[in-house]
């Protein structure tokens, strides 16, 4: 029960010691240099009183209240969502897929599921495929756990995509967890979408999971959200009550968030922006790179053909600059890329990495 967790042991730490992070992937805004509370509120019909966070979500997503349980993260929702699910069904397998992000992989395991993988493969430019994933559930599949934009890659796969994929996973009898920190991930907001990005809420059999850590760069907040249909909900509540609740303080900050959304969300998709444009042209110019910054992303995996991916790491360390083995996602020839602070600071680490890269 509860075995360790590699990734988040090897990563605390590293960002603050090293001279250039470019191995953390959340928006680092000018928010995140200070406090994390968001202006006064201000706008609505009635200030005093504004809505609850869980409506303010659901209000976001489309969906009722009873389809919202606000969490302590989106580690904290994933492991309720996989908790929740092996309490639901008679089978205790877990699909995950690979490559993945590490504790997606542990988190299920560590609370007595079977976890078995299957592939987005890297010759296709790591896509979902509903096929892939039909070959892998059996009727002991309790949740099929996904996550979009796919982490390491950044490939952004479509709504209609995660529904063929959702009905993959419903004519097994499973669930479909669908990771979505990095959802709100695109240059141009889609309008329908949460955050303007790209959501799998309210597809049936699916769960949703999602925070203000990445995208939003509030991760001081800690607060993140469970999105699935009631009866679902109401498990991973009961599941809830086992561990520590969400601090009041955060649930009232983030309540301040969403009076000033618009503002606050155009604010993180143009620092998106930049930052894009940045580590793609270098990706680009960089032909012993094999890899690509996918379209409205700041991250991506990269191989080297001279280095794999914990050689490649451990140089850019040596020279102060954070990068992250593709091991902790079940793909070591390579690591992961994260443009997420100021343009000024990713700029420098580029520059800094650039020098390591040469020197291979």
């Amino acid at each position: 029960m509860f075995e360790p967790m590699p990734y988040l042991e090897w990563i605390e730490g590293r960002p603050a010691a090293a001279d250039h992070d470019l191995g953390s992937s959340d928006l680092r805004t000018h928010r995140a240099d200070g406090s994390v509370t968001p202006p006064p509120l201000s706008g609505l019909a009635d200030p005093d009183d504004p809505p609850s966070l869980s409506a303010s979500i659901a209000t976001e997503y489309g969906v009722d209240e009873s389809s919202v349980l606000v969490t302590a993260g989106a580690t904290h929702a994933n492991f309720l969502a996989a908790a929740a699910a092996l309490s639901l069904s008679e089978g205790e397998e877990i699909v995950v897929e690979d490559p993945g992000y590490d504790p997606l992989v542990h988190t299920p395991a560590g609370i007595g599921g079977t976890v078995t993988r299957f592939e987005r493969p890297a010759r296709s430019g790591y896509p979902l495929l509903p096929g892939e994933i039909a070959s892998a559930v059996s009727g002991q599949t309790a949740l099929v756990t996904v996550t979009n934009r796919h982490n390491p890659t950044g490939r952004l796969a479509s709504r209609p995509e995660l529904a063929s994929v959702g009905e993959a996973v419903t004519d097994a009898n499973s669930r479909l967890l669908v990771d979505e920190v990095y959802g709100p991930y695109t240059a141009e907001a889609d309008a329908e979408g949460a955050f303007g990005g790209v959501t799998a809420a309210g597809l049936p059999n699916t769960v949703v999971t999602g925070s203000f850590t990445k995208f939003h760069g509030l991760g001081g907040l800690q607060i993140g959200w469970l999105i699935a249909e009631e009866p679902f909900v109401e498990r991973a509540r009961e599941v809830f009550m086992h561990v520590p609740s969400v601090a009041a303080p955060s649930r009232a900050l983030a309540r301040r968030f969403f009076a000033h959304r618009d503002e606050l969300v155009a604010d993180s998709r143009s620092h998106l922006r930049r930052n894009h444009e940045l580590l793609s042209s270098f990706v680009d110019d960089r032909p012993a790179l094999d890899g690509e910054i996918a379209a409205g992303c700041t991250y991506g995996f990269v191989e080297h053909p001279r280095a794999d991916g914990d050689e490649l790491a451990e140089a850019a360390w040596d020279a102060g600059v954070l990068v992250v083995p593709g091991r902790f996602f079940d793909a070591p020839s390579g690591v992961r890329i994260s443009a997420g602070r100021s343009p000024e600071a990713v700029e420098a680490g580029l520059d800094t990495l650039g020098e390591v890269l040469d020197e291979l």
